[in-house]
């Protein structure tokens, strides 16, 4: 074989590699991009039950087509406080199950529908003007390129097997450790272990390892340890359960290959048989993708009734609890976004959310200690207020580049509709806080100036304030939840303290005639008044986002 032969091959090995990588890429994207912010929810809910879990992991991961997607959301609900290490663990094993799917569908030889696809994938993509069948289009775009790339490495490999310098090469290659590492070390430097494991089918397919077929077995064993890696690498950066969880994967993976590299071992040949000739028909494609398939089916049966010892030898190869856990009163610093926390697309909005509340019950405290200020006229208090809403103000500034930075990112479309709404509840939280501080000065002013109030008019403050801050608990809670049932509340709230700001308007205006309130302490009240019926507005504004974001939905 001459050396521009070798050439043109090694070429056409990695235009196919790349094609397929993309088209992998491309739909996996994709679908996360189209149901993500639906099967998200399904992730959170059905994971109370160890078993459910491991389901709805293997499930989610099968239709996502990665099980690094799936653990990396994963290991970021941990990060964010959504989910346990006992509800993760069910989940891994079930994301480690689904993650055969895309083997096996490659074991299939679609590769000749190709063409179709694409030309399917295309119409729908470029020429029909709807968003949904335009991501579909991008799906089956992905899923065509994925097949396409298949075709053009097995063309390129068919060559290869007339030369008996590369079937030397796949002999010799009998060393069980070796060929572990090998996929081990691959598998880490393509971050998938569908792709790694779907290249063996594709080369075994075409013959290059009839003349050692088990070694293909210790090969897959090191992809699933490979496959490890980005879940590891998503980690780093965040709290200690979150490392736990992804040690979780790592721990289950590795335990699951040192028992089925034992069983190689001692019963290899009586299984080589079992999964080629008798399971597989003695097709060598789909001799690989059935090993692939069974090996985790048979690791996730073996270890899965030991899950929760699994949870607590994390804790010992992670020790220790986070220094720094972040409070809703904390200063300068965020909980759930920013350079301590896990950054994945697919949650990142939830994460933003719980931000937003945080920030939502600092705005709320803030309120109600301007309003105790206001009475008490302690400077201690007038102080604190001012402090917090600092933090307000870094908070919203934090949440809002948060935000520009996920609009610029690839997300699930639901989410990316979303996000307009989330500014304005960042803006309209944030005024709440403005209106705390101006109470603070209001309660300096009158502390300052000897000004007082009335028994009637600090009645009159104090309902309206308990009504305030019943619409902003129940805002708040509907923000968190996206449940509508407390909408018709929150409306009948907001016309209720529009009606008693009228009605103290004209009370105020009766002390004024009576000479019972000066001038100056009229000022002061009725600007507390006004800027509590717009605190009660601006939350209002911010169950009606949960609204249109629930109308897009």
């Amino acid at each position: 074989m001459s050396s521009m032969q070798v050439f043109t091959i090694v070429l056409e090995l990695l235009g196919g590699l790349g094609l397929f990588l993309f088209g992998m890429k491309t739909m996996s994207d994709a679908i996360e991009r189209t149901a993500g912010a639906k099967l998200r929810p399904i992730l959170e809910k059905f994971t109370s039950n160890k078993f459910l879990g491991l389901i709805v992991g293997a499930v989610f991961t099968a239709l996502v087509q990665s099980s690094s997607a799936c653990t990396s959301m994963v290991v970021s609900f941990v990060d964010s406080g959504l989910m346990n290490l006992y509800q993760a663990v069910g989940v891994i094993m079930g994301a480690n199950i689904g993650t055969t799917i895309t083997s096996q569908l490659v074991s299939f030889n679609l590769e000749q529908f190709a063409p179709i696809f694409l030309a399917v994938g295309v119409i729908m993509y470029m020429f029909i003007k709807k968003t949904k069948i335009n991501r579909f289009g991008e799906i089956i775009v992905g899923f065509g390129v994925l097949f396409l790339g298949i075709s053009i490495m097995g063309d390129a490999v068919n060559p290869l097997k007339e030369s008996a310098a590369v079937q030397h090469m796949f002999a010799s290659l009998s060393n069980p450790i070796l060929a572990l590492l090998i996929g081990w070390l691959v598998t880490a430097i393509i971050q998938s272990s569908s792709v790694t494991v779907s290249i063996i089918v594709v080369l075994a397919s075409k013959g290059m390892f009839n003349q050692n077929l088990l070694i293909c077995l210790y090969i897959i064993l090191g992809c699933n340890m490979g496959a490890c890696m980005t879940a590891l690498l998503t980690s780093l950066s965040g709290k200690k359960d979150a490392k736990r969880a992804a040690m979780i994967h790592f721990l289950f993976n590795l335990t699951g290959s040192v028992i089925m590299f034992a069983l190689l071992s001692i019963f290899g040949g009586w299984i080589q048989h079992l999964l080629y000739d008798v399971i597989s028909n003695g097709n060598a494609g789909n001799y690989i993708a059935n090993s692939h398939t069974i090996f985790k089916v048979v690791q996730v049966a073996i270890i899965f009734p030991f899950s929760s010892l699994l949870v607590k030898a994390t804790y010992l190869v992670i020790p220790g609890e986070d220094k720094d856990k972040v409070g809703y009163g904390d200063t300068y610093k965020l909980q759930f976004i920013g350079e301590n926390a896990i950054f994945n697309p697919a949650t990142a909005v939830v994460a933003a959310q719980n931000e937003i509340e945080r920030m939502g019950s600092l705005a709320s405290d803030n309120i109600n200690r301007a309003m105790n200020a206001l009475i008490t006229m302690d400077e201690g208090t007038i102080k604190e207020v001012w402090e917090v809403e600092k933090n307000i103000d870094f908070l919203s500034h934090a949440i809002t580049n948060y935000l520009v930075k996920l609009t610029q990112s690839t997300m699930p479309i639901e989410d990316l509709k979303n996000i307009g709404g989330l500014f304005h509840v960042v803006n309209d939280i944030e005024r709440i806080g403005d209106h705390a501080t101006n109470i603070a000065e209001a309660a300096q002013k009158k502390k300052d100036k000897g000004i007082t109030f009335s028994k009637e008019a600090t009645k009159e403050l104090t309902d309206m304030i308990n009504a305030v801050n019943e619409n902003i608990h129940l805002c708040l809670e509907m923000f968190v939840t996206k449940n509508e049932d407390h909408l018709k509340e929150i409306e009948r709230i907001e016309d209720k303290v529009d009606q008693m700001e009228r009605d103290i308007q004209d009370s105020h205006i009766d002390r004024m005639a009576r000479g019972e309130c000066t001038p100056e302490a009229g000022i002061v009240f009725n600007d507390i008044v006004v800027g509590l019926e717009r605190v009660c507005d601006h939350a209002t504004n911010i169950a009606f986002s949960v609204v249109k974001a629930n109308n897009n939905g």
